[in-house]
């Protein structure tokens, strides 16, 4: 029995285990511009690479107009992008308070509120589709539908299996289209299929690797265990199969048939890929496995500085005919 004053002896039983109280984020102008500039994800803008090719090997980076047209398609590309990610991150802000890495998300983690999330998101539309605008009509309408996939995805196909994958990738292509209508050229079907297949290759990889990483049930993706590991290395045949053999017929039905010279950097870029997702666990985010592999790194550089020479030279005609 304890008197007036004293704290009560515990009663039998267990004790009740005191609930982890949360702490608070701090707000400050520093901290949400910091968030802000994280929740935009500018690693992810090199994606837009894809826009690249059309102005590589129609030669027009030549051209400072060009150059200028395609910079404002690359800006415009960049923002739609991050509005999808703010958006993506928003609705699945508790599953990624789940997550090992995606908790740290600034939605995920309070360090970017409501409020200034919501925005963020209008301020990337708005600049994003004025970009466009600006180019010409056909690349704003090219850019919305863009959008459009980019939100189907973030509503719906994201929980599909294998139509996740394909919404996903088809980003990708219409990338490589808005490239080429922002510096109006023309650019063989044969680049638009290289991009689709290597979209598709990324992302069923992506798919791997998390599976690898995470187990069928270890992650957020509701749709992760309808993926298997079989059924992802039968994918992951075709889909290398058909980089290859559409990126060796546009070498040689291309602009010149020396762009064969650059196929040793893809085949090596593709199997190296392969090589991080099976043996390193790398894949679940393409994009830091691209920036932390060196041999990736120096091999994207030697296609790019092989792919160019190459151009030029035949530009300068100073190539014989590869096939007399």
């Amino acid at each position: 029995m304890s008197t007036l004053g004293e704290p009560a002896e515990p009663g039998p039983g267990p004790r009740p285990v005191p609930r982890p109280v949360p702490v608070p984020v701090r707000h400050t102008p520093a901290s949400l511009a910091s968030a802000a500039v994280r929740q935009l994800r500018p690693k992810q803008w090199a994606k837009n690479v894809f826009m690249l090719p059309a102005l590589v090997f129609s030669l027009e980076f030549l051209d400072p107009r060009s150059v200028l047209h395609f910079a404002v398609g690359f800006f415009s590309f960049s923002m739609l992008a991050s509005a999808g990610y703010v958006l993506n991150d928003w609705l699945d802000r508790e599953a990624d308070r789940r997550h090992p890495k995606k908790r740290f998300r600034p939605i995920a983690s309070g360090a970017l509120p409501g409020w200034a999330a919501g925005a963020l998101l209008a301020a990337c539309l708005a600049s994003g589709v004025g970009a466009a605008l600006w180019l010409s009509p056909m690349f704003l309408l090219v850019a919305l539908t863009y959008l459009s996939t980019t939100l189907s995805y973030s509503f719906y196909f994201k929980h599909r299996v294998i139509l996740d994958v394909m919404f996903l990738s088809s980003g990708f292509v219409w990338r490589a289209l808005a490239g080429a209508i922002a510096i109006e050229v023309h650019v063989s079907a044969w680049l638009f299929l290289c991009a689709a297949f290597l979209s598709l290759f990324l992302g069923f990889n992506k798919r791997r690797g998390e599976l690898l990483q995470l187990g069928a049930q270890g992650g957020t993706r509701r749709n992760l265990a309808e993926y298997g590991p079989k059924m992802l290395e039968q994918f992951q045949a075709i889909l290398t199969s058909n980089v290859v053999l559409s990126y060796a017929l546009y070498t040689v039905l291309g602009p010149t048939p020396w762009m064969t010279a650059t196929i040793p950097w893809v085949l090596y870029g593709i199997f190296r890929y392969i090589y991080l997702v099976e043996q390193k666990g790398e894949g679940g985010a393409p994009d830091e496995t691209l920036f932390r592999d060196r041999p990736l790194l120096v091999t994207c550089l030697g296609y790019g500085v092989t792919a160019v020479a190459v151009l030029l030279a035949d530009h300068a005609d100073l190539l014989p005919p590869l096939v007399p």
